[in-house]
């Protein structure tokens, strides 16, 4: 009897003391596992919130913000463009296509434009020559154009006309040129630019302003 009574307290005593150290155990790792949730949902106010792979949703209106460097906000600052060079912006479209259709320079069509109109597609010169690239009213009739003032068309048939003369005299810009002002009959006449005094200034003319566009089309090119 003896013995169990004292075996029995032992055994009360050690699960007793067990209970107590598992007890200890729990709460010790439940503190140690609210402190570790605690360092994870800590937000330092000191560093930003960066979320990662969110899409981006923007509200109608409001500006999409540019990424760092982004060219269309390192520009160089020019001048704003005269009157003659928001001429040539809106007729460049067109003085493209004509260029590449008829195999022309562009800068050339470009210089030819400014020598004859200055870019007005309304000019009407003494003799009768109408639009941009100053067609006569014959010859304008045998391209098929039926209104000279209307860009597209005069553009068109102009550069057309001058590829033809091209041809006549072998890829030769100047004769070509002479003949455009004068004439190819007066060109062939006089086997080369005729003793005029307003064709010679005329191809020159062209020309000074073919080095012009050609030294600003190479600007152009050097910034992109």
């Amino acid at each position: 009897m003896a013995w169990f009574f004292h075996n029995h307290i032992g055994m009360e005593k050690l699960t007793t003391t067990q209970f107590n150290s598992d007890l200890v155990r729990f709460l010790v790792a439940s503190v140690f596992i609210m402190f570790l949730f605690k360092l994870s949902v800590y937000d330092d106010p000191r560093e930003p919130v960066h979320v990662i792979n969110e899409p981006t949703v923007s509200k109608v209106g409001a500006p999409v913000p540019l990424p760092e460097k982004c060219p269309a906000v390192i520009s160089e600052k020019k001048s704003p463009p005269t009157g003659r060079e928001k001429k040539e912006l809106l007729f460049s479209s067109i003085i493209q296509q004509a260029s590449e259709r008829h195999r022309v320079d562009p800068n050339l069509v470009k210089a030819i434009i400014m020598a004859e109109s200055g870019y007005n597609p309304k000019a009407v010169s003494k003799k009768g020559a109408r639009g941009l690239m100053q067609l006569m009213p014959k010859t304008a009739e045998a391209l098929g154009v039926k209104d000279s003032f209307n860009p597209e068309h005069n553009i068109h048939a102009g550069v057309g006309y001058f590829k033809q003369l091209l041809n006549q005299f072998d890829g030769d810009v100047k004769l070509a040129l002479a003949a455009y002002n004068a004439g190819s009959r007066k060109v062939r006449k006089y086997k080369g630019v005729p003793p005029f005094k307003a064709t010679q200034y005329y191809v020159k003319k062209v020309f000074k302003y073919y080095n012009y566009y050609k030294g600003q089309t190479k600007e152009e090119i050097g910034r992109t």
